[in-house]
Formats: C-alpha cells, structure tokens, sequence
C-alpha cells in the first residue's frame, strides 16, 4: 500500500487514501485540502454555473502555493 508522504516526514507510519491532483504524492485525509472546481454548462450567452462542483484534493503545500480564488 501506499503511504502518506507528509506522516513518513513526520516519522508516521499512515496508510494514503488519496494523490495530490498538483504534484501526486499520496496523503492520508489528515494532509488533504479539498477544494471545489465549478462546472458551467450551456453556450454563452446562456451559461449556468450547476449547484455541485468537482472535489479537487490537493496537499497543504500545493494548496498554499496556488491562488484559491482561481478556482473560482
């Protein structure tokens, strides 16, 4: 199995759940930041943003380093 990347640093032994979408690393749900991509769908001028978007996971320091609101 996979380990968390960010635990084996920390000296932890933790099963990963999940990779980093931005640099793929395995993560257990402790080390994750989940962010929201919005979907649209239609043709402009007639556009709708749909009411649930895309769950994006991503590690602390990949989420610290990109500008949240460009998901936005």
């Amino acid at each position: 199995m996979m380990k968390c990347y960010d635990c084996m640093e920390e000296g932890k032994d933790t099963e990963a759940t999940c990779v980093c979408i931005t640099c793929g690393k395995g993560l257990c749900s402790g080390h994750i930041k989940e962010l929201e991509l919005p979907v649209s769908v239609g043709q402009p001028p007639h556009v709708e943003r749909l009411p649930n978007g895309l769950p994006r996971i991503m590690c602390h320091y990949c989420f610290n380093q990109t500008i949240e609101d460009g998901f936005d």
